[in-house]
């Protein structure tokens, strides 16, 4: 969705029944968790949080449920604030994983939350490297790092109707929080024609395509891209791929199956499977080949500074259709206010206590509570994680609980920067 502001008196209305929601949501608050922020008391006003940094403010509180009561951990940042920017939190290769602290503290950043869900596991591959890549889209200060796996080969929950792993939630140039989807647009020129890119450092590939991996893919095993299908991501890995190794324009290397290790700057490893393998082995050792790719936005014209995927829960102050109100879990998301000015990241903890967590339709509605009109799921359970700095402490810490009882190391999240 394109950042725009809608101040009609449907969505006033509608923003004075989401402070009540709110109101009710903080009055609940129960006592606070240890190490936490101390959650809203029994006054009836809300919790005002506390103040991060310039921008960004802290809150806690339990949510009432149909499986018993959550506890919410909330990242409320202002980007109409000059001082304040969003940015993508990665480790420096897709193909990696760290915690969310880590990866906040070496970015000098104040505040965030984990991302997108990734390829934690590949139990139905044996002998198969897990590549800890995420499943979406990601984009970071404006650079292009990977594009979205088929729909059948991501990892998390089932996508709401209507939505795929090509949905985003990022910020652009123009300093607004939208929800879009982001295509990968690529070619590979050879000497016999063109032919099709589907690919951008992904752990999977759709049957019968080429993709390409760059320097930013990491040194993790690229055998990953060739397994399963498009509709099933624990089918065997295929039996016919080729990859072709391409250095400043020539083709410099062949092998039948992908390799691993560090890309160099000016590289790119072209693997493909079935069609895809069958083109690349049409190609000679010091053939000219071209490689392009990048990333469009659907929605937006607007340039990104920083995407990562997930899926959408909210449109225009609405819960998506079809979302599950049955299964509750601990999870992650983030909300965005109707003009794209205001962002909510919300965790839930993982303590034993409040471990029954939330469902999809409640965390729907709990964004909506907060003052959201679009909001978008990231990845839960063990890997939902909300990191903070306390005022004036040099190091964020875990506001949450970790439902594993230490931070996971995930792929991505949201990171908070604000300029005192």
């Amino acid at each position: 969705m394109s950042g725009r502001p809608r101040a009609t008196r449907r969505r006033d209305a509608g923003r004075r029944g989401a402070l009540a929601v709110l109101t009710v949501l903080t009055t609940l608050a129960g006592a606070a968790l240890t190490g936490a922020a101390p959650a809203s008391g029994t006054s009836g006003a809300p919790d005002p949080g506390t103040l991060v940094a310039p921008g960004v403010t802290y809150r806690d509180f339990d949510v009432p449920s149909a499986n018993g009561t959550a506890h919410a951990h909330v990242l409320d940042v202002n980007l109409r604030d000059p001082r304040v920017r969003l940015g993508l939190l990665h480790p420096g290769a897709v193909g990696a994983r760290q915690t969310v602290s880590a990866m906040a503290d070496g970015a000098g950043a104040v505040g965030g939350v984990n991302g997108d869900f990734f390829n934690i596991t590949e139990s139905q591959h044996p002998g198969v490297e897990a590549t800890g890549a995420p499943v979406g889209p990601a984009v970071a200060a404006g650079r292009d790092l990977k594009a979205a796996v088929p729909n059948g080969q991501r990892f998390g929950p089932a996508l709401p109707p209507g939505t795929t792993t090509e949905d985003v939630l990022g910020v652009g140039i123009d300093r607004r929080a939208r929800l879009d989807r982001m295509t990968l647009d690529g070619q590979v020129r050879t000497r016999e024609g063109r032919l099709p890119l589907r690919g951008l450092n992904q752990y999977a590939l759709a049957e019968g395509s080429i993709g390409a991996f760059t320097s930013t893919w990491g040194t993790t095993s690229r055998v990953r891209a060739t397994c399963g299908t498009d509709t099933d991501r624990g089918a065997p890995c295929s039996t016919d791929t080729y990859e072709v190794t391409v250095r400043h324009g020539r083709v410099v290397g062949q092998a039948d199956t992908p390799g691993r290790g560090p890309i160099a700057e000016g590289t790119t490893v072209l693997v493909g499977r079935e069609a895809g393998a069958q083109a690349l082995r049409k190609l000679s050792a010091g053939d000219r080949v071209g490689v392009r790719h990048r990333l469009v936005a659907s929605s937006s014209g607007v340039p990104y500074l920083f995407a990562l995927g997930g899926y959408p829960l909210l449109r225009d102050g609405a819960p998506l259709p079809g979302l599950d109100d049955r299964v509750a879990a601990v999870r992650t998301a983030a909300g965005i206010s109707a003009d794209g000015k205001r962002l909510y990241l919300l965790a839930l903890d993982g303590a034993p206590e409040y471990r029954t967590g939330l469902t999809i339709a409640e965390v729907a509605a709990s964004l909506r509570a907060l003052g959201a009109d679009d909001g978008f799921s990231l990845d839960g359970g063990g890997s939902s994680t909300l990191a903070a700095r306390e005022p004036g402490a040099p190091a964020v810490s875990v506001r949450n609980h970790p439902s594993g009882g230490a931070e996971r190391p995930v792929p991505n999240g949201i990171a908070v920067f604000s300029r005192t």
